[in-house]
């Protein structure tokens, strides 16, 4: 009997052990209840595992001592924001009530990132913390030589499971520590500021930065493997979706990069008409969705690069936005948040909050966070 016992055991540790080969935890990070991570995984895809109802309410509100450009994420029921009073703030998911806020004493304009218990933010002082996810105690800090605008995120390697935090700085280099202690592993150094978040691939962080490349960094190491010339500076993040990586760039273009190949597949222009791209890109359900800074929301084929809608908001596009099922939730300088049949490219709801609206929406169990420049976090769900 006992031998018996033993045998189901191995077997069972053995498909234990295959799933976890074949399924990497990064590729199960598309939690419908979690946004932990700027754009939603560790790929920045945008894309939300969640389908949204056709009609919104505002459930909640909460008022910040400044301006919003940060961006939320989401995690066991909490909400975590950065604020230019620089705060970092964890709010209930359901009722919007504070639990517990953390002084930065400078600008946060990062989304935050959580990932082994802990809360990851830059500051525009150029201080990079790590606070404690329950508590909202810092663990520990780390100084860049400039601000930090864009989010970090994580990577585990090797057979002792390493785990790494990467984030960009102005001073032009990413940086890549040990996550329990803060300890610099290594930097690379770019030829110019880095505003988005690196993007993982495989066992490498992808970013753009505004030296106008797409560099791709070996995690364990911080040796470059490659770049490719993406002909104009580059604000946001990287999307990556199979072997493909897609970002918008200054020169009014949205740009499609098979990481396979090292080369551009595709580049996708409405002229002058479409403007800079500054907000990073959603890539799911076979199109690409980016807004641009002529106000313009483009709904883009992954496979061809050519234009299946566009939709044209009141101002400008900052926002980043997210591929929701059938739908597009995207924002606007014009103080709108709107939802969009991705098929089509029709509004089917929008909510005005009135300010502009830099920072990208979060979608997590079926609700919409995001904050605005009017300093108030707002979250809305199904309801009256």
């Amino acid at each position: 009997m006992k031998r018996k016992y033993n045998r189901i055991k191995k077997s069972v540790m053995f498909m234990l052990y295959l799933f976890g080969v074949l399924f990497p935890l990064s590729a199960l990070n598309n939690n419908p209840d979690t946004w932990e991570v700027f754009r939603g995984n560790q790929q920045l895809t945008g894309v939300a595992e969640t389908q949204l109802p056709d009609t919104l309410s505002l459930v909640w509100s909460y008022q910040t001592g400044d301006d919003i450009l940060s961006t939320p994420v989401i995690a066991g029921g909490r909400v975590y924001i950065g604020s230019d009073d620089g705060v970092l703030y964890a709010l209930d998911l359901k009722t919007g009530k504070k639990i517990w806020i953390f002084s930065t004493e400078d600008a946060i304009e990062a989304a935050p990132l959580v990932a082994y218990d802990t809360v990851f933010v830059g500051n525009l002082g150029g201080i990079f913390f790590a606070v404690d996810v329950i508590s909202g105690k810092q663990k520990w800090n780390f100084s860049a030589e400039a601000q930090i605008s864009g989010s970090a995120n994580y990577i585990s390697l090797g057979d002792n499971r390493k785990k790494l935090i990467a984030f960009g700085s102005y001073d032009n280099h990413l940086y890549c520590l040990d996550a329990f202690t803060g300890k610099k592993l290594w930097a690379f150094k770019a030829e110019s500021y880095i505003n988005g978040a690196p993007s993982v691939y495989k066992s490498s962080f992808v970013f753009g930065g505004c030296d106008a490349q797409m560099r791709v960094i070996n995690a364990p190491d911080g040796k470059e493997l490659f770049h490719v010339d993406a002909g104009s500076y580059i604000p946001g993040s990287i999307a990556i979706q199979g072997n493909l990586a897609f970002a918008g760039h200054y020169g009014n273009k949205l740009i499609c990069v098979d990481l396979i190949k090292k080369k551009i597949l595709w580049e996708f222009s409405d002229g002058e008409k479409s403007g800079a791209f500054f907000a990073s890109p959603a890539a799911g359900n076979g199109v690409v969705v980016i807004g641009s800074d002529e106000g313009i929301l483009y709904c883009v084929d992954q496979k061809k690069g050519s234009l299946k809608w566009r939709f044209v908001c009141g101002d400008e596009i900052k926002s980043s936005p997210v591929i929701a099922g059938d739908k597009v939730i995207a924002a606007s300088g014009d103080g709108y948040v709107y939802m969009i049949d991705l098929t089509r490219g029709k509004k089917i709801w929008s909510w005005e909050i009135g300010d502009a609206i830099t920072g990208s929406p979060a979608i997590a169990d079926n609700m919409i966070v995001l904050g605005a420049e009017d300093g108030a976090v707002y979250a809305f769900g199904e309801g009256k």
